[in-house]
């Protein structure tokens, strides 16, 4: 029986009695962040980092049965030891690191190495056995310095600006909204947000993150403010009528599957971002490496193909299938072009 087992319900610890971001109800869930995809209702208990608190109630419930803990605070449970370790990911976002017998598993969830200024940065924990994601393992994917592509998002505005159109920018609403928010120029122009990032932003605010100050978009905003701003707003809003209250403007999206040839002009934008929240080809070779770990089990992306090269360079690496999306819903939520903001 391996520490860590992969099953029907999620990533289970059969001497622990828990499971790590499981996709059906169980008594007890630990979770590595946020997300949709990681962090499902109906379980009786959950465990995940204090930073994620503010959102799991805003998704969850607040009512929810939540202990949450700081990076590297050890937690007990039936004689395993589990604590979490920051990923980089998103704010909040936690490696779980399961340790019984001597014998140290790490569920690593979804993660980056670039600091974004707004998650504690990734560090790499010691281990065994590893479980990485692969959303973006091919070579083809190798993202350029945070600071290069906000150049790229500010310079963008500014045409737009001077050309009087106001930018529109996609992005999810939990880790690109904050990391964008964050490192905007704000001497270019206002900065207006969609109601769904607007009410993640106030629940981390409210909890202590601190981000520029940004209204959201209301009918009681005078449109005259609109041209030269930026909005930020989720993908569900692409192609809705909520647009139109802009007039004349531009549409960008931020995402990891920007870098594919056609990606832009399938979404349907005037221009793409290569911003993501996932490790790129290199940071997955790097967090793998730094592990020490001899058994790797590569879940959601490209598995099949990282397990392979892995198993290439001498590792014992294995394909697991689970229910994790990484940024394959987003870049759905773009294709299909449907939702309406508020």
């Amino acid at each position: 029986m391996n520490l860590l087992e992969f099953t029907d319900r999620g990533i289970h610890c059969p001497p622990g009695g828990f499971y790590i971001d499981p996709w059906q109800s169980v008594d007890y869930a630990v979770l590595t962040h946020a997300h949709a995809d990681h962090a499902r209702r109906g379980s009786r208990h959950y465990l995940a980092h204090r930073d994620s608190e503010p959102v799991l109630r805003l998704r969850l419930g607040a009512d929810i049965q939540l202990r949450t803990v700081d990076y590297g605070e050890e937690v007990r449970m039936n004689g395993v030891k589990v604590s979490l370790h920051p990923a980089g990911h998103i704010y909040g976002s936690a490696q779980v690191r399961v340790e019984h017998r001597g014998e140290v598993w790490v569920a690593s969830g979804d993660y980056k190495l670039e600091d974004d200024g707004v998650s504690a940065p990734f560090e790499p924990v010691p281990c065994h056995s590893f479980v990485t994601e692969s959303t973006f393992g091919l070579p083809i994917y190798q993202w350029k310095p945070p600071s290069v592509l906000m150049e790229e998002i500010n310079g963008w505005w500014r045409e737009n600006r001077d050309q009087g159109k106001a930018s529109v920018l996609f992005g999810y609403s939990l880790g690109k909204a904050q990391r964008i928010l964050r490192h905007l120029d704000a001497g270019i122009g206002e900065v207006f947000l969609h109601g769904a990032i607007w009410n993640v932003h106030q629940a981390l605010i409210e909890h202590g993150l601190s981000l520029p100050d940004a209204p959201k978009v209301t009918a009681e905003i005078a449109k005259r403010r609109y041209p030269g701003s930026l909005i930020l707003a989720p993908p569900s809003a692409a192609g809705t009528t909520w647009l139109r209250k802009f007039g004349a403007h531009a549409t960008g999206a931020a995402s990891g599957w920007m870098n594919l040839r056609g990606a832009k002009r399938r979404k349907a934008v005037d221009r793409g971002f290569v911003v993501s929240d996932h490790a790129d080809w290199p940071g997955l070779n790097a967090a793998v490496a730094a592990t020490g770990a001899s058994r790797v089990y590569v879940t959601h992306g490209y598995q099949a193909a990282f397990a392979r090269y892995l198993r290439d360079r001498g590792l014992e690496a294995y394909e697991v299938n689970t229910l994790f999306e990484g940024e394959s819903d987003e870049a759905g939520a773009m294709e299909a072009l449907a939702g309406e903001g508020e």
